[in-house]
């Protein structure tokens, strides 16, 4: 079974940062892609930022220079570090990975139940 378990959102002030961490189990980690979506109250959910199982990576033009993304193989983990916040940048924040799950190796994209970051003074 695959799952993914964000933290490290929370309530920031504007200017401020976070970093929001997803471990994934249930899956062959060095194998997959993983990456972050938003959504916002009312709004669609969006791709924010995704790192492929090499390492390479992208990051949306609404955030880019400010969020990056990273990984650690090592620790089964993803990494969204949000720096510069804007109040436009308050969503729930759903981590994701695609790829082999353990055991079967069967492919898919699977997701975290989200995490909250709200942006205001």
């Amino acid at each position: 079974q695959v799952q993914l378990v964000e933290s490290g959102g929370g309530l920031v002030q504007p200017g401020g940062s976070l970093r929001l961490s997803c471990a994934a189990s249930g899956t062959i980690f060095s194998l997959s892609a993983m990456g972050w979506y938003r959504q916002a109250p009312g709004k669609q959910r969006e791709l924010v930022a995704e790192i492929t199982s090499g390492g390479n990576t992208n990051v949306v033009d609404s955030v880019k220079g400010r969020f990056a993304i990273s990984r650690d193989n090592a620790k089964n983990t993803a990494y969204l570090q949000m720096n510069s916040l804007k109040p436009e940048d308050t969503a729930v924040y759903y981590c994701y990975t695609q790829g082999p799950r353990s055991g079967d190796r069967m492919w898919g994209k699977y997701w975290g139940r989200g995490t909250q970051v709200t942006v205001s003074s």
